[in-house]
């Protein structure tokens, strides 16, 4: 594929969502290899700032938006022009813009994407520059995690869940291209609670949010608007990953699965993806290890080829960073929907220690069976000892369990499993498994 451009400048004017100041953004065509650039033109020397992991901002503060500096300079609420960017696959441009902050317009994408379409698109000489994400990244906070692994199209995955009645546990997945986010993603607009607004307005943020540009939600619904899709708040959020991961100036290949994450735990994946990218020594589209090798990922198809469960009892949703009969680490998105949730606690639910042991158990059966050694065969439980409780894992987490072989001989296999949710350990057991021929399930 060849890099992109637009054929024509485009501009748009409106008022910045956190500093309320009006502002002018002219997006202008660039050459090849020259990536995104923005010139802040409200400034005697016209300071330039490439888009890239190096410029993209770490500081804690910058919560609710993403921002990008160099010379001191800085861009804010850059995260929605990003998005369209990726979204139309344009490589290079160049945007003028004559405050520190993009214009907020309604919240979304769907304006800046109606407009770049309007200026055309225009295709370059030089081959893109996409990198495909070659071992698994986890990144964690406090209330939020993101994994992406290795994937043939950027597909992104999201958990959202809030202390809201309208807000608990929504998840929606989307992979993402032209097409998919021009009708899925573009139009989802920023949202927040209407308990936060004081809060958020105390420290000086959201000066030029309105009802019409953000969704305010309440426990009825958003102030004063509609929503645009049933579940727009989650799908913001996706919007929100897909242009954080541009922040690295060039397009990626993955499968993300985030959990209540945000704007700093995904700037935090950029600065990792760019440092796989280096220790892959700058390579563009390097070769993903063939199945069998280190770094296999098992989705839920390939899960149910290899273990009989089925659902209700199928408690892992993917299995990625397989070395085969070594290790390997689990994913189980949890939801309100699993159907445990219904007797176990529904006032409050609470993941059943149990149904966590059986999650790692299977995780632990995709490793030791796709060894090689022990085709043809179904792992059992023999025993499990030094079981420990440490965390409640709720509706909305995402648990993730790694698993280490500690001996495998040719009916018995031990297993260590540790299972997380973000940075704290919620879960960790030692499991002993026989081997049976799988004729057994049909005897």
């Amino acid at each position: 594929m060849k890099q992109k451009t637009i054929k024509n400048p485009v501009t748009l004017s409106g008022v910045g969502l956190h500093s309320g100041k009006q502002v002018r953004m002219t997006i202008k065509p660039a050459g090849d290899n020259e990536g995104v650039t923005f010139v802040r033109a409200d400034l005697s020397d016209r300071p330039a700032i490439k888009v890239n992991a190096a410029n993209t901002v770490t500081d804690e503060r910058i919560t609710r938006c993403s921002a990008i500096e160099a010379q001191g300079v800085r861009v804010y609420t850059v995260e929605h022009v990003m998005a369209a960017l990726s979204g139309l696959g344009l490589d290079n441009v160049t945007i003028e813009i004559d405050a520190e902050e993009v214009p907020g317009l309604d919240g979304s994408s769907l304006e800046i994407l109606k407009a770049l379409e309007q200026a055309g698109i225009a295709e370059g000489e030089a081959e893109k520059k996409i990198f495909a994400v070659q071992e698994p990244i986890v990144v964690a906070n406090k209330t939020g995690t993101i994994v992406i692994v290795p994937h043939d199209e950027l597909h992104v995955s999201y958990t959202l869940d809030y202390d809201h009645p309208l807000l608990r546990s929504q998840f929606f997945a989307q992979t993402v291209d032209a097409h998919s986010f021009a009708t899925q993603l573009a139009p989802a607009r920023t949202f927040c609670l209407e308990s936060e607004v004081t809060e958020i307005k105390a420290h000086g943020l959201a000066q030029g949010a309105n009802y019409q540009n953000t969704l305010v939600m309440s426990v009825k619904g958003p102030l004063e608007n509609t929503l645009r899709f049933q579940d727009e708040c989650v799908r913001h959020k996706v919007l929100d990953i897909v242009g954080d991961l541009f922040l690295l100036g060039y397009p990626v290949k993955g499968a993300v699965y985030a959990t209540k994450s945000g704007h700093r735990l995904n700037r935090t994946l950029v600065k990792k993806i760019e440092a796989q990218r280096q220790k892959y020594n700058g390579a563009w589209t390097p070769k993903i290890a063939p199945a069998g090798h280190g770094g296999r990922v098992f989705n839920i198809d390939e899960i149910m080829k290899i273990l009989p469960h089925r659902y209700p009892f199928l408690f892992v949703d993917r299995v990625i960073e397989v070395e085969a009969g070594k290790k390997g680490i689990g994913i189980k998105n949890v939801t309100v929907n699993d159907g445990f949730f219904q007797g176990h606690f529904p006032q409050k639910p609470v993941m059943p220690g149990v149904i966590m042991i059986e999650a790692m158990a299977q995780t632990a059966g995709i490793v030791v069976l796709t060894s090689g050694a022990h085709n043809g065969k179904v792992a059992l439980f023999m025993s499990i000892s030094d079981v420990k409780f440490r965390k409640v894992v709720s509706p909305g987490d995402q648990l993730l369990m790694e698993v280490e072989i500690v001996r495998d001989r040719e009916r018995t296999a031990q297993v260590k499993g540790t299972g997380r949710v973000g940075t704290d350990i919620v879960i960790e057991a030692e499991m002993t498994f026989s081997y049976l021929d799988a004729q057994y399930l049909y005897n």
